[in-house]
Order: C-alpha cells, then sequence, then structure tokens
C-alpha cells in the first residue's frame, strides 16, 4: 500500500491524533515538511491518499508552495486520490476546488460546540454524531466549493467542514492531542492576548480545562471521521 502524504505547513502543526489513527491501523504515511522546504511531489499518485494539515498562514499570502499545492489539490481529485484538510488544510480545498477564503465574522480559538448539519451525507460521515465540542483557531473561513455539500457549522463559523465524494475539508481542528492544546495555548499566547475581545477566544487555562477528557471525546468523533476517509484511500 502507499502511504498516505502528509503535509505539515508549520513546525507546531503536526499529524497529532491522526499520526496514532493511522499507525493502529497499519497505514503507512509520509511527512512532507512545507515548513521545512521539503518537496512538493509532482503526482497525486505517489500517495493513497493526501491529508493538508494548518498552519498560520493565509491561503492568499504569496508563497512559494500554495500554487502548487492548489494544484495537487486539484490533480488528487481528478485522480480520485481522497484529500483530507484541517484548518488551513480545508480552506486550501476550498479555493483549490472554486471557493473563495476570507476572513470570518470572529476569531476563533479554543474549544467550541460544532453542529452536524441535519443531511443524509453528514450522518454518514458522523456515523451518529449529532453535534461536538471541537478545537478552533482560526481568522478564516471557506465558502463551499459547487458540488460539495457542507457538513457541520458553528455559532460563530457557518462552514465548518464540507465533503466532496471521499474528499474532507474541515476548518475545526480533530487532530488535536493534549500535548498539541498545550503547546499551541503557550506558543499563541499573544494572539490570545490580542483577539480576546472575540466572543469566541479561550484563555489558555479555559482550553486546558478537563484536557484529558475534552480529547478524549474528540477522538471519538475523529475515529468516526478518519475511518470513513480512509475506508476510501487507494491501495
Amino acid at each position: 500500500m502507499k502511504p498516505v502524504g502528509i503535509f505539515r505547513h508549520h513546525r507546531n502543526e503536526g499529524p497529532g491524533y491522526l499520526g496514532r489513527y493511522l499507525d493502529t491501523r497499519g497505514i503507512p504515511w509520509h511527512l512532507v515538511r512545507i515548513d521545512q522546504h521539503d518537496e512538493l511531489p509532482d503526482s497525486p499518485r505517489d500517495f493513497c491518499g493526501l491529508v493538508l494539515m494548518g498552519g498560520p498562514m493565509s491561503v492568499n499570502d504569496d508563497l512559494p508552495w500554495i500554487p502548487p499545492t492548489l494544484a495537487l489539490v486539484r490533480a488528487a481529485v481528478a485522480a480520485e486520490v481522497p484529500v483530507l484538510g484541517h484548518c488551513l488544510g480545508g480552506q486550501l480545498m476550498a479555493k483549490a476546488l472554486g471557493g473563495t477564503v476570507s476572513r470570518n465574522p470572529v476569531k476563533e480559538i479554543g474549544w467550541g460546540r460544532v453542529a452536524v448539519e441535519p443531511v443524509d451525507l453528514a450522518e454518514r460521515w458522523f456515523d451518529g454524531v449529532r453535534e461536538f465540542e471541537g478545537f478552533h483557531w482560526h481568522g478564516e473561513t471557506f465558502t463551499i466549493p459547487q458540488g460539495a455539500t457542507r457538513i457541520a457549522s458553528s455559532e460563530h463559523c457557518a462552514n465548518q467542514g464540507f465533503v466532496l465524494g471521499p474528499h474532507l475539508a474541515l476548518q475545526c481542528h480533530v487532530e488535536m492531542t493534549a500535548d498539541l492544546i498545550r503547546s499551541w495555548a503557550a506558543a499563541g499566547a499573544d494572539e490570545i492576548r490580542d483577539a480576546c475581545a472575540s466572543p469566541a477566544v479561550q484563555t489558555a487555562a479555559a482550553m486546558t480545562e478537563r484536557l484529558d477528557e475534552r480529547v478524549r471525546d474528540l477522538h471519538a468523533v475523529a475515529d468516526r471521521l478518519y475511518g470513513r476517509w480512509t475506508s476510501g484511500l487507494r491501495h
């Protein structure tokens, strides 16, 4: 089986729980470190699936790796190689598929409820979950590309996820571990302070309350989404 290609855009944005999920199921994966100037593959066919992680940059920034990443997403969709995006990764998918990415009405940082859309496709991906407490860290949002279906939303961000065939784009983070959350809270202290007026921004202390319990519940949701996504991987 070819590996899953996981694209990291920032040193603090590793695969997190997704790596553990793949390892326990014997699914190989390869980390492409965009932040370390690893070369993007010429073709998505080198992998059984592509995963785009998050990052503090915008997909609208003038960065040399963004245009080839968008092209790679389009090539993967054309070749039916499943793509999965988390936060920035979901925004890259949206832009590659004809959507737009712009400023969200408010910045979301920390835990917040995510509602699963009452449509059959969302039911199939979430496997009975109606709502969950997701982890958020974003100031921008995507529109739903033509032909895709919105599967999740939240009070402060209408588009929390969409699917298009075997491809899944998320605005929220379901890959978080307790260690990642602690690391982000420490590294993002200035951003948290500057955005504290937002109704959707939590303090570091609030983020880490009941952390093990919250992360365990989040992983139960991730198991459903990752299970559905990996069932479509090309062997």
